[in-house]
């Protein structure tokens, strides 16, 4: 072999090294991201300036004089073309700023680092139990097809499904707090407990058990409970109900057949072979359940006076805060893209065909 068929050859495996298709990969998902996130700052900077809201009388007030609404029509940059504004939000954006927060007078960077550790411990917990629930609920489900146990978890999902958010929060105030007492009202802690705890993470379950406060974080338990299980609720009728589709899909292919036939046990069969085959598409599943309680947790925080991201967008919005709403926006938009990034990640993980 000559020496220039020797450097193609290297050349050619380096082309199809695995640490070659990894950097591929890698650049061609952050070029993706970096489109994506693009296109959603296009989309909600077109959305705020279409809005019916006058932003400068949203700082400047409604009696404020003609000379001052100018200046800070001037000062906010609303003098210049459209694309021009959106250029130099980006550049805004690519370095952290969001504006100042006309509602609480105070960088929107601050308020969402300060809001969203509340969302984030109250999807965490939802998504838990919807994957520690609702998986095995659907591989019952998937066994079971046709019998009283499909029917009752299928009934249980639906009921999930047509259940409006706030009716069902609602009723769970009433019922568990209201006549029972057995979790407590609206709020993170208790009023007398609040400013005790240092804030480490943001997150009030953690914080207390870090700074040793185990009343704090009992308090915090029976505030949590209730949201977190609404949110559960309808991340475990969905989950569970992806996973009895991906399980029966399993339970139909030749290779699940030929295990039975060659006499491996019924519990092998569901836990060893059908179920790492799931894992695939439920991580998708999964991600974007857990992307949807983080952005979609509104009316559950507003219900139960949760200060998270969801309840601050919507203060914001109502007090036509656009730079809030722009930052809130963005953020979640961010949490999308993340989260499917990551699954694309956990694709490789799990099934090496994907790499």
């Amino acid at each position: 072999m000559s020496i220039a068929d020797s450097t193609a050859t290297v050349a050619r495996r380096g082309f199809t090294s695995p640490l070659y298709k990894i950097l591929k990969g890698l650049i061609a998902g952050l070029f993706s991201i970096a489109i994506t996130m693009v296109g959603l700052l296009f989309v909600t900077f077109i959305i705020a300036r279409v809005m019916p809201v006058d932003p400068v009388l949203a700082v400047v007030g409604e009696r404020a004089s003609q000379e001052i609404y100018e200046a800070a029509y001037k000062a906010m940059g609303l003098d210049q073309p459209l694309y021009v504004q959106f250029l130099l939000f980006l550049k805004q954006v690519a370095m952290g700023d969001f504006g100042m927060s006309t509602l609480t007078a105070r960088p929107v960077v601050e308020d969402i680092v300060r809001v969203f550790p509340a969302t984030l411990e109250l999807a965490t917990l939802a998504t838990i139990a919807g994957v520690g629930i609702g998986v095995p609920m659907g591989v019952l489900a998937a066994v079971n097809e046709g019998r009283w146990p499909d029917q009752l978890i299928r009934l249980v999902g639906l009921f999930g499904y047509s259940m409006p958010i706030f009716w069902f929060g609602l009723m769970g105030l009433l019922i568990f707090y209201g006549v029972l007492g057995w979790v407590s009202g609206p709020g993170r802690i208790d009023i007398y407990y609040e400013d005790i705890v240092p804030v480490v993470s943001g997150m009030i379950l953690i914080d207390s058990l870090i700074a040793g406060e185990i009343e704090i974080f009992w308090n915090a338990v029976s505030h949590i409970i209730l949201p977190a299980s609404i949110l559960g609720y309808y991340s475990i009728a969905y989950i569970s109900r992806m996973t009895r589709s991906f399980m029966l899909e399993q339970f139909s292919q030749e290779y699940i057949t030929t295990a039975r036939v060659k006499g491996v046990s019924e519990t092998a069969v569901i836990w060893r072979h059908a179920l790492p085959n799931v894992m695939i598409p439920l991580i998708t599943v999964i991600a974007l359940s857990y992307a949807n309680l983080l952005e979609g947790s509104v009316l559950t925080e507003i219900i139960f006076s949760w200060p998270g991201l969801g309840n601050y967008i919507t203060n914001a919005l109502l007090s036509a805060d656009m730079n809030a709403v722009l930052g809130g926006t963005v953020v979640v938009g961010a949490i999308f893209v993340g989260l499917n990034l990551f699954s694309d990640f956990m694709y490789k993980v799990v099934d090496p065909r994907a790499r």
